[in-house]
């Protein structure tokens, strides 16, 4: 048995989930915060047999997608303040960081 956890763009998460459930996989929907662009994320935790983690993992890559985001950086902390220009930048956000996990007891009450 694998647990999969998958952080994924807000954007992304309605499709993914739909996705799963097509596919008879069911996911529990957290919500999180990305560190990087302090925006809203979603993890999503997919249990399953070990033998459907490439099926799934199939699934997610077909639903999140990179893509191109004009951010302007924060102030920094502590540092000169005068000297810093808050110009927007490019950054590629989306897709999704995965994890596969070994699960040692699974019990569904």
């Amino acid at each position: 048995m694998k647990l999969i956890v998958a952080v994924v763009q807000d954007k992304d998460a309605i499709k993914l989930i739909e996705a799963l459930l097509v596919k008879g996989y069911r996911a529990t929907k957290l919500a999180s915060t990305g560190g990087f662009l302090k925006e809203g994320n979603t993890t999503l935790l997919v249990g399953t047999d070990s033998s459907k983690v490439p099926e799934v993992l199939g699934v997610i890559r077909r639903t999140c997608k990179s893509r191109e985001q004009l951010v302007t950086p924060l102030t920094p902390v502590g540092g000169p303040v005068d000297s810093y220009v808050p110009y927007p930048v490019e950054v590629v956000v989306g897709g999704a960081t995965v994890f596969v996990l070994n699960v040692e007891h699974y019990e569904k009450v």
